[in-house]
């Protein structure tokens, strides 16, 4: 067998943290939990730094943007 590059041991595999939450389905009003999956300059975090499953993911990317729609997230910002 070849050797790993990085060597070691194969990563184990990052918890889900919506089932770690035991949070079932995502609402849009729930803004403290919608703003770990937006990063700091407003954008979504996309699924594989989220660790989402696809489902999960379009849900959350529903409701940031229902939520961004409400006023109860900002939009993405652009500084120059």
């Amino acid at each position: 067998m070849a050797k790993r590059p990085g060597g070691g041991k194969p990563p184990r595999p990052r918890p889900n943290p919506l089932f770690e939450a035991g949070i079932t389905s995502v609402d849009y009003k729930d803004t403290d939990l919608l703003r770990k999956f937006v990063s700091d300059r407003g954008k979504i975090r996309s699924r594989r730094v989220t660790r989402l499953t696809v489902q999960q993911q379009r849900a959350v990317t529903r409701a940031v943007k229902n939520a961004r729609e409400m006023a109860l997230l900002p939009y993405a910002s652009t500084t120059r």
